[in-house]
């Protein structure tokens, strides 16, 4: 990355959560992209375990856009969200007792995840539209109501082996 797009980006690191990283990139990939607004809504009412630590970075990493790079907090968007694998195998394994004496062994895996907030380009088109006059909208032209038909009539047919 070039040095201006450094400075217009804000990170936060989460090492050894607790965590498995599946559980943790479902709720990497729901955010990933959107407005921060959005994003932090949308963490707060996932019923999803992972939710909260993700929920926790993505503040800290506005916190640190905010104070450490004076970028304005409503402009900001989720630019870029990894979860890795921690170290999920060596001193973190379990026993788990099976049939006849033998045992199999737990792996608790941890994760690292690393957000990080940019605020959103303004575009040539967006900056136009916001110095442009606004001119007043007209009220919607109001709809007419279908007409309705009346209902076909049914011929009357007379049997071929029927007499009056």
């Amino acid at each position: 990355m070039n040095q201006s797009a450094e400075r217009n980006q804000a990170v936060a690191h989460l090492k050894f959560a607790r965590m498995g990283p599946r559980k943790l990139r479902r709720v990497a990939d729901a955010i990933r992209g959107k407005s921060v607004k959005d994003a932090l809504v949308l963490l707060k009412f996932a019923g999803v375990f992972a939710a909260e630590p993700i929920e926790k970075l993505l503040r800290s990493a506005v916190a640190n856009a905010e104070n450490n790079h004076d970028m304005n907090v409503e402009e900001l968007f989720v630019a870029r969200i990894t979860v890795d694998g921690g170290p999920g195998g060596g001193f973190t394994k379990r026993l788990d007792p099976r049939a006849q004496g033998r045992a199999n062994f737990k792996r608790k895996r941890l994760s690292h995840v690393t957000v990080v907030v940019a605020e959103r380009p303004v575009s040539k088109h967006a900056a136009a539209r916001k110095t442009a006059a606004v001119p007043e909208a007209k009220a919607p032209a109001r709809r007419k109501a279908p007409v309705r038909k009346a209902p076909a009539r049914k011929k009357k047919t007379s049997k071929a082996g029927a007499r009056a």
